[in-house]
């Protein structure tokens, strides 16, 4: 297992005015499942093409296990990635795309079948070995690719945008196996994606990067819970902000006072919660329960969207269909907003 520790990388491309990854730090534990999330352009496939060494940094470093790797070639660095299109030989069967990397490396033909033998069954294609990539869904045609990427028992494993192309039913197989072959190889492992659940499902910790610049790196549950700002809070669903003032545990704003989880944060901030946290109350006997008006509802089938006018604020609730049946718009309800959900973002 492999620690990878990326400091200040930046890159700089030819002709551009602003740098396409700006000053990116992360520090990757041995084993771990990590990953670069944020939208189409933000550096994401740019840092993973640096680690690779496919691309050049016009400043900072890689290392692994406190080596640097940007002097060694990219066939040298113990790293494997698998591309977004996969990239099989068409012309070879499976069992020759997936032993491709050992027969380079000169390993006996022997071990060669063996060993793609046993992976082929760990990727749950274990009588498709003789077919041609073309005889393949894309989703077996990514499985391929995984088993080329962990044959060769890499160092590093990088994937980029894995389940991009697959339907949504295939995504959460290939979810779930990719996750589970990771932890049980133990192959420090980054992959970019653009899914915010993707990154949530399969990563231990998550990296978002906003126009080229990490805005936070955290464990999955932290962005839900305690976002760094506005901008990392809309990214991942939130949709309730609340200007006021906050003193000794307490929120005032036009909503009136609100209790908060922390007494440690004073002065001016934004209050956040996210829209599946409200509660539909009945009285006013729980903390934090006030007066809103419902103008609209979305029937999700398994959810029920909300909106709701509180004071001179639009939020929005995100409810068990059957918690809300009845509701109609235009009616006044009371909505509960508990103290362990809110945040508080101070500037």
């Amino acid at each position: 297992m492999t620690h990878v520790s990326i400091q200040s990388l930046t890159k700089v491309y030819p002709g551009a005015t602003e740098p396409s990854l700006d000053r990116l730090s992360l520090e990757i534990e041995s084993g771990e499942l990590t990953a670069l999330l944020g939208p189409s352009g933000c550096g994401k496939t740019t840092t993973m093409k640096m680690i690779a060494g496919l691309l050049e940094p016009t400043s900072g470093d890689v290392t692994f296990d406190g080596r640097s790797v940007l002097n060694d070639k990219p066939e040298h660095r113990g790293v494997v990635m698998v591309f977004q299109n996969y990239l099989l030989f068409p012309y070879m069967s499976v069992a020759d795309n997936v032993g491709f990397g050992l027969k380079m490396r000169k390993v006996d033909k022997a071990e060669i079948d063996r060993r793609v033998t046993a992976i082929l069954e760990q990727v749950k294609l274990p009588d498709l070995g003789k077919r041609k990539p073309s005889e393949l869904s894309g989703g077996q045609q990514q499985r391929v690719a995984l088993a080329r990427a962990l044959i060769v028992q890499p160092d590093v494993l990088l994937l980029d945008e894995p389940l991009s192309n697959l339907d949504a039913h295939l995504r959460f197989e290939m979810r779930d196996l990719i996750r589970s072959l990771q932890q049980e190889m133990g192959i420090t492992t980054i992959f970019v994606t653009h899914d915010q659940e993707e990154a949530v499902v399969l990563a231990d910790k998550v990296a978002l990067i906003l126009d080229g610049r990490m805005k936070q790196y955290d464990t999955p549950d932290a962005f839900y819970k305690r976002p760094i700002d506005e901008s990392t809070a809309r990214f991942f669903g939130g949709q309730n902000f609340i200007q006021g003032y906050a003193e000794n545990g307490i929120f005032e704003s036009s909503l009136g006072k609100l209790e908060l989880p922390d007494h440690s944060a004073n002065g001016k901030g934004t209050l956040t919660f996210r829209p599946e946290n409200i509660r539909i109350a009945t009285d006013y006997s729980q903390p934090n329960t006030v007066d809103a008006t419902l103008t609209d509802r979305l029937y999700l089938g398994t959810q029920t969207r909300l909106k709701l006018t509180l004071g001179n604020h639009n939020i929005e609730a995100i409810c068990n269909p059957i918690d809300v049946e009845g509701l109609t718009p235009g009616q006044n309800i009371l909505v509960t907003i508990p103290a362990d959900v809110v945040w508080l973002l101070t500037s």
